[in-house]
């Protein structure tokens, strides 16, 4: 269960995290893994599903395993992704997945409360999350994450209870050990283009050189 104590606890940890150098040092190193993971197993969607946006067909298909805790998901949400949506995803050539990568108690609790909006709202719920990180990710963070999920529908009730979904957690969880023990994933962002594993926040220009064989007319 993610209490309120736990987000505290969560935010403590970024702010110690973050003034040692980074929020992936909560994750330990991981074996190497193929800079490649075959798409077909890739793709088979977690325990509560994908949310995605794009066309099913799209010739790229991009899976981001991220932290809602990460300055360095914060940065390509709010720098390469605007343009990656914009150019690629609705425009038919780019499926996006975005997966829950959650490194600490924080990140996990702002995760389930994007996972417990309405399906419509879970995009522009993550981006705003990301948006504000600066915001919530602090010593009192309720306060904030409960405006933020108002604004997006939810009441206190529904608010409460997202963060007390044992179910939901333990799924994410789940999620995250396939991610590391499978695909590699051993930091945040990381990224999956068609299957080739691309760690780090990618810029668009850099995005769209892996984009090139699938693309050409």
């Amino acid at each position: 269960m993610i209490t309120r104590r736990n987000l505290l606890i969560g935010a403590s940890t970024f702010a110690m995290i973050a003034a040692l150098g980074g929020l992936e040092a909560l994750i330990e190193a991981a074996p190497a893994a193929a800079q490649s993971i075959p798409p077909a197993e890739l793709l088979v969607p977690p325990v509560l599903g994908d949310r995605s946006l794009g066309k099913d067909d799209a010739p790229v298909t991009i899976v981001e395993y991220a932290s809602m805790t990460c300055p360095h998901c914060a940065h390509f949400h709010e720098t390469t992704y605007p343009e990656l949506k914009k150019r690629y995803i609705d425009t038919g050539k780019v499926r996006f997945i975005f997966r829950e990568f959650p490194l600490d108690p924080l990140a996990a609790g702002a995760s389930m409360l994007a996972r417990c909006a309405d399906k419509e709202k879970f995009y522009p719920l993550i981006e705003t999350l990301f948006q504000q990180q600066t915001k919530w990710a602090v010593e009192k963070p309720i306060p904030q994450l409960m405006a933020i999920a108002k604004q997006a529908g939810m009441s206190e009730q529904t608010f409460n209870a997202c963060l007390s979904d044992q179910k939901m957690l333990d799924a994410m969880q789940a999620e995250q050990k396939r991610a590391t023990d499978k695909f590699g994933v051993n930091s945040t962002p990381t990224l999956f283009v068609n299957g080739k594993r691309l760690p780090g926040a990618l810029s668009i220009e850099e995005l769209e050189k892996e984009f090139a064989p699938y693309l050409k007319s």
